[in-house]
């Protein structure tokens, strides 16, 4: 299972890193015209967002957290300003360049931002992770190893996202596998969360569900 997760997360790596850095950056961006699709998306996400953090007290003072998958950083500021310690990792040099330029001088200071993986042990020990689609392309057996390893690490919560086990999703799963393009986001995976929790164990439960036109999430947390 090493393998097939090193294979995916490389694959991700080259699409966010070399493909899809500027679309990521005008959907990131509040005030930039996207198409309708992308707009629902970008709505979606901001939902979702705020439904994530919900979970996480709204003072962080003292706290430190990882923004496992931080892209272009819109949750790694949300963080900063509730004043917790921000470790923002990404496995795209690209976005955590972004991410960096966008961040408001004033929480400069309360963020260190990583190229790599999440699950990396030399990052150290934290109170929350928010990993936000960052584990959408995985499978359900990777999806436990990293929650189970990061899990040792974390003492409060890992709050993260999947993408539901739908009719829908499932429909767009087979046509990317049926279909596949080169210029295409690597195929996101559809988890039902009694397999997930399998491999996780039932310490894993369900949060919320977010549908917003073409962006269909759902959030989970993981309590160690």
């Amino acid at each position: 299972m090493a393998s097939d997760y090193a294979e995916i997360r490389n694959r991700v790596e080259h699409y966010f890193d070399r493909t899809a850095t500027r679309a990521w950056a005008r959907l990131t961006t509040a005030d930039e015209k996207v198409s309708k699709v992308r707009q629902t998306v970008r709505e979606g996400r901001d939902t979702m967002r705020a439904v994530m953090l919900s979970r996480l007290p709204d003072d962080l003072t003292g706290c430190r957290v990882m923004d496992a998958g931080c892209g272009t950083g819109l949750t790694t500021a949300e963080l900063a300003k509730r004043g917790a310690e921000v470790v923002a990792v990404d496995i795209s040099p690209q976005l955590i360049d972004i991410a960096k330029d966008r961040l408001p001088p004033e929480l400069r200071a309360k963020v260190s931002f990583h190229v790599g993986d999440m699950a990396d042990p030399a990052l150290g020990q934290f109170d929350y992770v928010v990993a936000m689609d960052s584990l959408i392309y995985y499978r359900a057996p990777d999806i436990g190893r990293v929650l189970t390893e990061l899990g040792k690490r974390t003492h409060s919560a890992i709050v993260f996202t999947v993408a539901p086990k739908t009719a829908f999703l499932m429909a767009f799963w087979w046509a990317g596998k049926l279909f596949p393009r080169s210029n295409r986001s690597p195929v996101m995976i559809p988890h039902a969360l009694d397999k997930l929790q399998r491999h996780a164990g039932d310490s894993l439960i369900k949060i919320d569900r977010v549908a917003r036109g073409f962006y269909i999430s759902e959030c989970l947390e993981y309590r160690p």
